[in-house]
This record gives structure tokens, sequence and C-alpha cells, in this order.
């Protein structure tokens, strides 16, 4: 029977490259399947791993249709045993929907690959369906560290080296700072993976180790 998995850990825990091993392992047994992302690093239509491994595949955009997608592909002669589904997390409610009636009505398995929460620590769209519909739900066994050694639970996104816990839940790129700031030029954004200690305290590696080299104060007043 065709199954709904759900790989999920946070950011630099492989599951990009899993997904390629994955998409691997099932390939060379003779079976054919379908790679899908969205928002790749890489660019559009790129499955790429942290590793340096890319694969090509299908941009998954916000009016993507994955039922008739597959229905119309296997209408016109195309085998599919499998789909690849990476940066899950980006799909909307509807398209994992989709992708469970993929699995039930044509009995293809789907493998989706997706961070569960955002910089915010809230579960994005995509991966609260997937935790709700997914016959299997794994929680990748490569744990990821933050700064100080601890276990991390959380993605942090930082805009010119601080840490912010608001605005637009997928940024790709730069963002665009005020004209005034550093002289109009774009903030730069990164992401960096905490314990949820110092997801709390918005202290990152880079803030921590600012606070580390500061001066000790003076022992008089």
């Amino acid at each position: 029977m065709a199954e709904l998995h759900f790989f999920t850990g946070t950011m630099d825990s492989g599951k990009s490259t899993l997904a390629l091993q994955t998409n691997h392992n099932h390939a060379v047994r003779g079976r054919q399947g379908r790679i899908f992302t969205t928002l790749d690093r890489a660019g559009s239509a790129t499955l790429s791993s942290r590793l340096g491994l890319t694969h090509d595949a299908i941009e998954v955009a916000t009016g993507f249709d994955f039922w008739r997608y597959v229905v119309d592909s296997l209408t016109q002669g195309a085998r599919i045993d499998y789909l690849i589904c990476d940066e899950a997390q980006f799909y909307t409610r509807e398209q994992v929907d989709e992708l469970a009636k993929v699995v039930d009505e044509l009995q293809i398995d789907v493998f989706a690959f997706g961070i569960l929460t955002d910089f915010r620590t809230s579960l994005f769209e995509g991966s609260a369906r997937l935790v709700e519909l997914a016959d299997r739900m794994n929680v990748l066994q490569v744990e990821t560290l933050c700064w100080c050694g601890k276990r991390a639970t959380h993605n942090a996104r930082t805009e010119d080296g601080v840490m912010v816990v608001e605005g637009e839940v997928i940024v790709v790129g730069d963002v665009d700072q005020p004209e005034d700031a550093r002289a109009g030029e774009p903030a730069e954004v990164s992401y960096e993976v905490l314990c949820r200690q110092h997801h709390r305290r918005r202290l990152t590696a880079a803030r921590a180790k600012a606070v580390s080299l500061a001066a000790e104060p003076l022992p008089f007043g």
C-alpha cells in the first residue's frame, strides 16, 4: 500500500540530502518518480543539498496542482511510482491534501521533506497539514547543534546580525531596509539554528561572541 511519508528536522539536519538519497534508492530499483521543490537556495527548479549535491526538479508555485499534474502525466502514458517533495513546509494546505489524494486514489508513494516551524516558532502551513495527514512522520536523527553545543530545535532569522521574530514568513535572499538605514543598502538575511533557551533570549552565535568579548566593568562605581 502506498503511503504519505513526512521527514522533518531543523535546518542543516540533512533533509534535502535524504530526499536525494531516497530518490536514488528507488531509481536504482527501477522505480520511476518525480522530484518537486520550491524556493530552493540554489534557484528555481533545483533540489540542492548543503553537501553540494543537486538534481533537476519541478518548481511548485502557489497554484500548482499535484493531483492534476499526476493524472495528466499518467493519462499521457507516463509511469510514476513515487513523488519526492522537498521544501514541503512552503506548500499550501490544499497542495498537501492533493498529495494525500495521490497516495490514496492512485497508490503512489509520496516522500515529503520540510522544516516544522518558522523563525517565529510557528508551524508552517504545509508542515502542519503534513503532521495531520501523514501515514508516517520521521524526525531526522542527524542532530544539529546550537552554538552552545546543545541540540538545536529552533530556526532563527537574523538581519544584519540581529535576530528578528517578526516579518514575512518566507524570505529568499535579502530584504530591504528603510533608505536611511545603511545608506539604503539591503539588510543581510541569514538563518541559524538555536536551542530553545537561546532562541527565547535571541542570543545568536554572533551576539554571544560579542558579549564574551565585551570589556569587563571596572570594580568601582
